[in-house]
């Protein structure tokens, strides 16, 4: 099993036979000779110097980052083809725990403790259940497991629960967005605080495809040692054939995630939907509650108005009845007795004409007590939708940055058009190339045909001259068959060249096609996400107007509140004049056995005392208050009941009078 070996300070060094993932190179000739752009497969070429100058953590960087795609690849085809849920002794997923555990551990700073130096991974994954309010289900559970008991143990734990709830890229890219908080954990040149940690996060969306039931409950997840094994992502022959099959899975886990995604998407929108809908329900509710509230208040107002003339036509009867006593004293005491009847109903009358409004106060009041309920449900019910809102602008936030991840895909795409453009241009060249090449030796093979009639001619008239001549001609005749032979060969190797080339150029055409296809595919994203905001836009439009509708109803109840405490006072003035009108009535010490608030009876250690406003006998604790009275300028004896009601009026004589619309 070969290891990957890793440096004092955390970094991860490449190993001597790891392969590396890019554009495959360009295939040489029958030589095995490379194309002029690359090196080929087979022979090791040297390093430019760029890279022998560029900074070693970046390089650490880069290497984890083609791990972690190599391992979640991996992870992905094989878990597709297995083809069921997948548990914690599968070997691919042990190797993307551990590819991971690395990728967290780049860059991490050393913190001092009293006995040693600590560096785990567990700081920076305890700070997502602070920013993400799901994650804190798995944070508790993974403190409440009984068998861990180091922060290592308490990572890799997390990391497997977040993945089986299919939500470690949302956790994830949470974290990388707080940079400020990250910095605390990580070096500032550490793979999660670099463009690497958004990349790896990204890859880990296509993670949720994978459906995983992981036991975490009994491993020994701290003592554990976290070795990569390259060993299953060397590539074999059979593997290259495969790579069609890989493109058509890959297709279909990107238009899954896509699906998936818009699925959340509408379920957001959905539910968002409804809870507009129960908010104009609601509005309407409190509209219909306003408009009895108003209707209930017109009445009192009538009744108020008849209650006046009442007792406007009461004082003028007893007018009457004092002038007629004045003539004849007689008849006084006739006209007394039947004034006296007649007052005494009308006293009756009055009473409960009192109680009626009482209970219609008392109604009153717990109708303000619903509607002021119903206010904290709405502004409950505001709330919620604020955190709605700063919910959907933090899916904007993570689809701006999947914008922004697509812009760079869309970049490195055009890019690698460049390139296989120029490449196409230099193949180009060397074709025509190689045809100036093939009609020159067509020239060549014109011109050695023409020598060799002449030589034939020749021989036919040398026929006659010495041998000598003869055998110079035929060792001529046979090494022009030696360059004849040279250049078939050469011919032949040209031919292949040229198989090799247009081989390779229709590889290239269909990358250009699948190419093209990815940025129609993108382009279609970006216009969805688009309609997306627009829709965002008129829900936050909703919002406010039903802010607005809101601050209506709230400034309708508090007029409302401040009616009905002025016909409250009215109505306790009423009841003042109707007592005025009647005479207060000084019960005497006889008459009176029991408390009128407690009801308790009265004793030597018991003592009776007057209210000083309304003439009752109350006990020595239902009347142990002072206050002055409009009779008297000095603090008297007044009741619980009196005393309440007069602190009250006096309360809102105040307040209306430093209220700016009372102060004319």
């Amino acid at each position: 099993m070969r290891g990957i070996a890793i440096g004092s300070r955390g970094r991860v060094l490449p190993p001597a036979g790891a392969p590396s993932e890019g554009p495959s190179p360009r295939r040489g000739g029958p030589g095995g000779a490379a194309g002029p752009a690359g090196s080929g497969r087979g022979g090791g070429g040297s390093s430019s110097p760029a890279m022998a100058v560029k900074d070693p953590t970046a390089v650490e960087r880069a290497n984890l980052l083609n791990m972690a795609k190599l391992s979640i690849k991996g992870l992905i085809e094989s878990a597709l083809s297995f083809g069921r849920t997948l548990d914690s002794d599968y070997p691919p997923l042990q190797q993307f725990f551990v590819v991971m555990e690395h990728c967290l551990k780049h860059g991490l700073k050393v913190r001092k403790s009293f006995l040693s130096y600590n560096k785990t991974i567990w700081g920076p994954l305890e700070l997502v259940e602070k920013l993400y309010p799901e994650a804190e289900e798995i944070a508790a559970s993974v403190r409440d497991l009984p068998g861990l008991k180091t922060p290592l143990g308490r990572a890799r734990a997390w990391l497997r629960l977040a993945l089986m709830q299919k939500k470690m890229a949302d956790y994830l890219r949470c974290l990388i967005i707080q940079r400020d908080l990250l910095s605390e954990f990580y070096e500032y040149h550490a793979l999660m605080m670099e463009e690497e940690g958004a990349v790896i996060v990204g890859l880990l969306v296509g993670l949720n495809v994978i459906d995983a039931n992981l036991c975490v409950k009994g491993e020994d997840l701290d003592s554990q040692v976290g070795v990569i094994d390259f060993s299953m992502y060397l590539k074999s022959d059979d593997d290259i054939g495969g790579k069609e099959r890989n493109v058509q899975i890959a297709a279909i886990l990107d238009q899954k995630n896509y699906v998936e995604e818009l699925n959340r998407q509408l379920n957001t929108v959905s539910s968002l939907h409804a809870r507009v809908d129960s908010l104009e329900k609601s509005n309407t509710k409190l509209i219909e509650e306003l408009a009895i509230a108003k209707n209930n208040i017109i009445k009192l107002q009538e009744e108020n108005h008849q209650l006046r003339s009442e007792n406007t036509l009461i004082l003028m009867k007893t007018q009457h009845h004092l002038e007629a006593t004045k003539v004849d004293v007689e008849a006084e005491l006739q006209t007394y007795k039947h004034s006296r009847q007649g007052l005494d109903e009308m006293y009756n009358e009055a009473r409960r004409q009192l109680r009626e409004e009482s209970q219609l106060r008392q109604d009153m009041e717990n109708e303000l007590v619903v509607q002021v309920s119903m206010k904290h449900e709405i502004e409950l019910a505001m709330k919620l939708l604020e955190k709605d809102i700063h919910e959907k602008q933090d899916t904007l936030i993570g689809l701006r940055q999947q914008l922004d991840e697509v812009k760079a895909i869309n970049m490195e795409m055009y890019q690698k058009l460049q390139v296989s453009e120029d490449a196409m241009k230099e193949k180009n060249e060397i074709i025509g190339r190689l045809e100036d090449k093939t009609n020159q030796i067509n020239a060549t093979m014109k011109q050695l045909e023409q020598r060799l009639q002449q030589a034939e001619k020749a021989q036919m008239e040398a026929e006659a001259e010495d041998e000598k001549l003869k055998q110079e001609y035929v060792n001529k005749s046979e090494s022009l068959q030696k360059e004849f032979s040279q250049k078939e060969k050469q011919l032949l190797q040209l031919e292949t060249d040229l198989k090799i080339e247009k081989e390779w150029r229709q590889t290239l055409e269909d990358d250009l096609q699948k190419e093209k296809e990815t940025v129609s595919h993108l382009r279609i994203e970006t216009e969805e996400i688009t309609n997306l905001k627009k829709e965002f836009l008129k829900l936050q439009e909703k919002n406010k107007q039903l802010k607005r509708v809101c601050q209506d109803q709230e400034a309708a109840l508090q007029e409302l509140a401040s009616k009905l405490s002025e016909s409250k006072l009215k109505i306790e003035d009423i009841k003042e004049a109707n007592k005025a009108l009647q005479g207060q009535v000084w019960l005497k010490d006889k008459e009176a056995t029991h408390c009128k608030l407690c009801e308790k009876e009265f004793s030597l250690s018991k003592r009776k005392h007057h209210c000083r406003n309304c003439g009752e006998i109350f006990c020595n604790a239902c009347s142990d208050n002072e206050l002055p009275l409009p009779s008297s300028p000095k603090p008297v004896r007044v009741c619980d009941s009196c005393h309440a009601i007069l602190i009250q009026r006096a309360l809102w004589k105040t307040s209306r009078s430093d209220h700016p619309s009372h102060r004319w």
